[in-house]
């Protein structure tokens, strides 16, 4: 029987997570107010999406390898402070370009967080145990979309976006309490240990999950962060907070199921993924203005998403091996490259042809995504249980 998981350090990993996720993605609920609040248009105000995912991906690879050395528990403290620093800052800001800015640099932060969690869960349990602790570590996403980004839509929509971002920071500071009671420190990685990155990024399997990740992100973020407008076509503009309440719960349940499956069925279950998340988005091309099959197409979409973060990063450090931080800070950078390609390409699908534009080009994207899931059997995604030292 397996040993207890660490629940108290790994929860607070995934409270972590979920201040990096709900940081990223509560703008998007927010747009209609966050536009004239700043004084720009509604794609304008979806750049502040953009700015975070920029300063991910630009932060990831060289803050990881920076802080290789470092004690792991200061490295994920130095994170959660930034957030709470830069959040702050939003939330007083009225001038657009510091928004960015402040944007840009709680984007830094999370950058160098999502490069830290996985290694740290995994690093807690043992290699049996690997996938369950890091769908506890990734629960702090499903979370985040079900109950933070809606509660803080709701939050915003009556007594003002910026008293979102308030809330964010006074639970950073409860969390950095949390983290040096509960969560077990860890020396970095000695000098001699350390793979280079261009070897980290040619090892086979390395590559084609990083497509994966661009590909399926891509798709889920131009939806994402432009649900407002996309719902608005089934006139569903003032509900956008339960549909996304609705995107949350499946997503919720997912993560429990991505954490049953994530060992014995990776291969299978990224793929089904790809292939409802492609059909709902085909089932959009047509319906996009029935609020019935909105719900529904959500809840599926949903389903689809929540287990994504445990299963392509564990299939990530798994190909990798020993050099996982450095292949997970690469994920970083493809994981917000699609963020920030989202808000980019959404935003000019949605100014030149209008949210209608956006279901065919996803159902694209899903399809490239699967042919590389598909072509990777012998590495990235391979088929049967995962092979560990305890097989």
């Amino acid at each position: 029987m397996d040993e207890r998981l660490p629940l108290a350090a790994l929860l607070a990993l995934a409270m972590t997570g979920f201040i990096c996720i709900i940081t990223e993605t509560l703008p998007a609920g927010l747009l209609p107010q966050i536009a004239p609040g700043l004084g720009v248009s509604t794609s304008l105000a979806g750049q502040t999406v953009t700015a975070y995912a920029l300063g991910s991906l630009l932060a990831a690879i060289p803050l990881t390898i920076a802080t290789q050395g470092w004690r792991r528990r200061s490295v994920l403290l130095l994170t959660i402070i930034g957030f709470l620093v830069f959040n702050s800052i939003t939330a007083l800001s009225s001038n657009y370009w510091l928004t960015l800015v402040a944007r840009f640099f709680a984007g830094v932060s999370a950058g160098l967080a999502w490069s830290l969690l996985a290694g740290y869960a995994r690093r807690m349990v043992p290699v049996r145990q690997q996938g369950k602790a890091l769908a506890v570590a990734m629960a702090g996403t499903p979370i985040a979309l079900s109950l933070g980004v809606p509660l803080g839509t709701w939050l915003g929509t009556v007594i003002g976006w910026r008293s979102a971002f308030f809330v964010i920071s006074a639970l950073t500071l409860g969390l950095i309490a949390w983290v040096i009671t509960k969560v077990p420190d860890y020396p970095g990685q000695a000098s001699h240990e350390r793979t280079p990155l261009h070897k980290v990024f040619t090892t086979p399997g390395v590559r084609p999950v990083l497509g994966v990740v661009i590909a399926w992100m891509l798709a889920h973020n131009i939806l994402y962060t432009y649900v407002a407008p996309f719902v608005a076509q089934a006139g569903l503009a003032t509900h956008v907070d339960v549909v996304l309440l609705i995107f949350g719960l499946a997503a919720l349940v997912a993560i429990w199921i991505a954490g049953r499956l994530v060992d014995h069925y990776l291969r299978t279950t990224v793929l089904a993924s790809l292939a409802i998340f492609a059909f709902v988005s085909l089932l959009f091309v047509w319906m996009a203005s029935s609020p019935t099959a909105i719900y529904a197409g959500t809840a599926l979409w949903g389903l689809t998403f929540g287990g994504a973060a445990t299963l392509l990063q564990t299939a990530l450090a798994d190909t990798a091996g020993k050099s996982a931080d450095v292949a997970l800070s690469m994920n970083v950078v493809a994981w917000n490259s699609a963020i920030a390609g989202g808000g980019l390409v959404g935003g000019v699908l949605l100014d030149a042809w209008g949210a209608a534009s956006f279901p065919p080009v996803l159902v694209l994207l899903l399809s490239v995504g699967l042919v590389i899931a598909g072509s990777a059997r012998s590495h990235g995604f391979r088929p049967g249980p995962r092979q560990t030292e305890d097989h």
